[in-house]
Order: structure tokens, then sequence, then C-alpha cells
């Protein structure tokens, strides 16, 4: 399975090329006994098209790390006696479904395929040229004019994968998200006792009887950071995007699962502002050990005083992942489904350059303005010391601490950042 999960490949680049159409040619008739035979140019073929068709047996973008480089087959030449060329064959290249392609210099999407069959061009074959039959009139009865194939498109893309399920489940390395997979379905992802067993995103298929199913995507542990590539980084936050509906998994032996929940939804919003507003369920796992079971009160008044109610599972003895799948099930049945890319957020790699601005007001304090940013304190729990530190530092990796030194920021000095206030300390 190891060696599986290594193998996983959800990013590729390739060059597709169309074939050219064949050339037109110049021709005239010249049998014995036929006077005034005329032109007789055929038309050259075209060329053949490159598409990207899903192919429902592929779940990796592996083959593309193998070759690189696309051609489909140039149209033939015309011929003589108004001979037509031969058209070269189309180009199929098998993708997986949940590829996104795009073209690279602009980011232009050409195509979001998810279902099985489907079909997008890639690139369009030419044109076949003219021969000189085409160009005979009253006035030039014998035109010695033909045109050549037009050459086919040439286009670089960046395919992206994406995997397709109803229910992400996320959470902090080593919560269980693995174990839970493994409990509700044939899936036998790696499990071990430390941080980043899983490599790769798995999936796993979950029955929920009366001939109802559940598709579930294992999302590796996301970490503070993992929007700016910490940890495994944000190559897999990629895979939640297409999810309708999250399972959130706490660690129950963490010390502070209420501050790990706010990391994680942090790092969600600064990837997607749109992911941190799906749809979830949250449930406290390894309650089957004795002092997780001992603090799980205090842990789900803590949720509730937010408004969230929190589940109690423990993935590895079975107990409450029947219950919590079938909430993620009725989550699923009330969530509207995202038919095509527009409505999906799509993931954009965040600009080298500065994206916050630091103004002083009137009053004499000074304003953090910046969607990253003021989306990061939106979704910190400001009364809670690991929050605030991790804030800090979320300030001190986006470079806001160093841009507020230079505008003078002193000891005391209010700072807002959207509707919260801040008191600077050095």
């Amino acid at each position: 399975m190891a060696q599986n999960e290594l193998r996983f490949i959800d990013e590729a680049r390739i060059n597709v090329r169309a074939g050219a159409g064949g050339n037109g040619v110049i021709h005239f008739r010249r049998e014995k006994h036929v006077p005034l035979g005329g032109p007789d140019g055929g038309d050259g073929g075209e060329g053949g098209t490159v598409f990207l068709v899903v192919d429902g047996g592929l779940n990796t973008l592996l083959p593309f790390q193998r070759r690189h480089n696309f051609r489909a087959q140039n149209g033939r030449n015309g011929g003589g006696n108004n001979k037509t060329g031969r058209s070269g064959a189309d180009l199929e290249i098998a993708v997986p479904p949940g590829t996104v392609a795009r073209e690279p210099a602009s980011g232009a999407l050409l195509g979001d395929l998810t279902e099985s069959g489907q079909r997008v061009q890639a690139a369009r074959g030419g044109k076949g040229g003219r021969g000189n039959a085409r160009f005979a009139t009253s006035r030039n009865r014998a035109p010695r004019v033909a045109e050549k194939g037009e050459p086919g498109e040439t286009r670089d893309l960046a395919l992206e994968l994406r995997l397709i399920a109803d229910v992400g489940i996320v959470g902090v390395p080593n919560a269980g998200k693995s174990t839970f997979l493994a409990a509700v379905s044939a899936a036998r992802p790696k499990i071990a006792d430390y941080p980043f067993t899983t490599l790769a995103p798995n999936l796993g298929v979950a029955d929920l009887g009366d001939y109802r199913t559940l598709v579930l995507a294992d999302i590796p542990g996301v970490i503070e950071g993992a929007h700016a590539g910490v940890g495994l980084g944000a190559a897999f936050l990629r895979h939640v995007q297409r999810t309708r509906v999250l399972i959130h998994l706490l660690d129950g032996l963490s010390d502070q699962p209420l501050a790990d929940y706010s990391q994680i939804q942090s790092e969600l919003a600064l990837f997607d502002s749109e992911l941190a507003t799906k749809p979830q369920v949250i449930a406290l796992n390894k309650t089957d050990l004795p002092e997780v079971a001992a603090r799980l009160p205090a842990i789900r008044a803590q949720f509730s005083e937010r408004g969230q109610p929190l589940s109690a599972v423990s993935a590895i003895a079975g107990r409450g992942v029947r219950q919590l799948l079938q909430q993620a099930a009725e989550l699923l049945a009330a969530t509207p489904i995202v038919t095509s890319l527009e409505e999906t957020p799509v993931y954009r790699p965040p600009n080298d350059a500065a994206d916050f601005e630091i103004t002083r007001e009137p009053d004499g304090c000074l304003r953090i303005s910046g969607e990253r940013i003021e989306r990061a304190a939106q979704m910190t729990y400001w009364e809670h010391d690991d929050a605030v530190l991790r804030f800090q530092r979320i300030l001190e990796g986006l470079g806001v601490r160093s841009a507020l030194q230079q505008q003078g920021v002193c000891e005391g000095d209010t700072v807002r950042i959207g509707q919260h206030e801040l008191e600077w300390i050095e």
C-alpha cells in the first residue's frame, strides 16, 4: 500500500499537438483522347484532433509522468483525379475522472472531466488545403494554385486531478481518519501511530443499506501552514473542493481539540474561502480510551457554546461510526449538487506579491486590509492563547509583522483587522 500511495500523482504537464491538414495539389488531366482535361487536383485531408477522454478505470495521472508529448496524425495530401487525401486519425488521451485541464500561462479552464466517457477537445486538427480544381473559374480554367494544409493547434496543458467523493474526512495528523475510513468501507489505507502515515488521498465506498452508498475521501493530515506548503502542503487540499460535505475528525488525545478544529478551519479558509463554509459534522475520536471519555463532556460543552454539536466515536472500536456516517449522509442529502467547475471553488496559488495593505486611520490606529489576512482573523478563536499565537505566526509568514514595523508600529498601538482590534505587543 505504501508503494501505491507514493505513486499517486495528481498533477501533470503535457504538450499536445493536433495533426496538420494535408496539402492540396496542382494537377491536370492528361489522358489520351481527352482534350482540355482541366484541373483535377484534390484537397488534402483533415488533420487529426486531440481529445481528452475520461477513462473510469484510471485513478491517477501517473502515465503522464512518463510521457509528456502527444501528437495526432497529419492529414494526407490530395491527389490527381480529384482525390481527397485521407484525414488523420484523431488522438484520444485517457484521463481519470475528476481531471481539470487548464492552460498554464493564462489559467484558462479547458475542461472539467468528471463522468466516464466524457471528452473535451484539447487541440483542433488543421484543415486540409484545397486543390487547384477548387480554384477553376470561367475566366481561369487552368489555375496553378492550391493550398497547403493548415497546421494543427499546439497547446501546453496543466492537468490536475481532484478526487470525486461525496464526503471528505479532514483533521490533524493521527486523528484517526484512515482508521475511520477502514472501519466504514472496504478501503485498507496504511495505518500507524505516527503523523503523516497517509501520503496520498484514499477513497472508500461505504454501504448505507437500501442500495445506498457513500464515497468518502481520506485527506492526508492538514497542519498549520499547509496552505503555504508546510508539511504535505496544499497538494491534497484541492481534493476537498469536490466534496459536498466534510467529516471533521478530532483527536481525542489532543490537549486542545477546539484549537485543533480552529487550526484546520483556518487552513481551509486560507486555501479557499469556500472550503471552511462547507457543511460538516464534527466528531471526537478515540473515545474508547478512559481519559478521552472523561474529558468528553467538557469538550462537548465548548463546542455547544458555539452552536456546534459534537459526536463521539471510536474508529478503532467501531463505536458510533455508523451513526456518524448516517449524519453525513443526511447532511449530504440536504446539500445542493454542484454540477460544473464554474460553481466549484477553484484553487489558484497565491501570488508572491503582497496581498495585504496597511494604512493609518484618522485616529492614529493602523489597519491591515487583505482578503487572506482578514479571513484568517475571522477564523481565529481569540479566547484561546494558542489560537492567538498561531495567528501571530500567520502574520509572520505573510510578512505583515515586518511591514508593520516599517510603518512605525509601537508598543501599545491599536491594530485593526476587519472587525477586530488588537493591541500591539512586542
